[in-house]
């Protein structure tokens, strides 16, 4: 059963964050660099929020207010939702899907290991039922296939 440490192990354990004191520009000007759709907000070495498209959209663009005078502590999701990296995809697919989380950051012991979006999980799944395809097919013609790991 694939399980949240195959994904970290897979995608690595890079997270972009920034500071809630932060301006919300520098948090767009920072998701658009690295191409990604959510910053984890981080204060003392604490993850105390998440910043992500949505609540840019949500809470600037709509409210007619200004991202170079809003603070991300002003804008990001406070009540967030974390996984342990033994959760498995399944679970955290069920967990993303009832909390309209797209991105979940991956916490064990107070430490933070990572973050899983939803496209890490459709990907995942993906994969996984891709092998199960090819296992089927090889045990149905009755072929011979070295088995690897990866």
């Amino acid at each position: 059963m694939l399980r949240i440490r195959d994904i970290l192990q897979s995608k690595g354990s890079k997270v972009w964050s920034i500071g809630p004191q932060e301006m919300s520009f520098k948090a767009l000007e920072l998701m658009a660099d690295k191409d990604i759709g959510a910053l984890l907000v981080i204060e003392n070495n604490k993850v105390v929020g998440i910043f992500s498209e949505r609540d840019y959209a949500r809470k600037v663009i709509l409210k007619g207010k200004s991202s170079k005078d809003t603070s991300v502590a002003d804008l990001m999701t406070k009540d967030i939702y974390s996984l342990t990296p033994e959760k498995t995809v399944e679970e955290c697919m069920a967990l993303m899907t009832a909390t309209r989380c797209r991105h979940m950051p991956v916490i064990e012991n107070n430490k933070l290991l990572g973050m899983v979006t939803i496209g890490d999980v459709v990907n995942a799944i993906i994969a996984e039922k891709d092998i199960t395809i090819h296992d089927l097919e090889h045990y149905i013609t009755g072929s011979e296939y070295i088995e690897t790991s990866g």
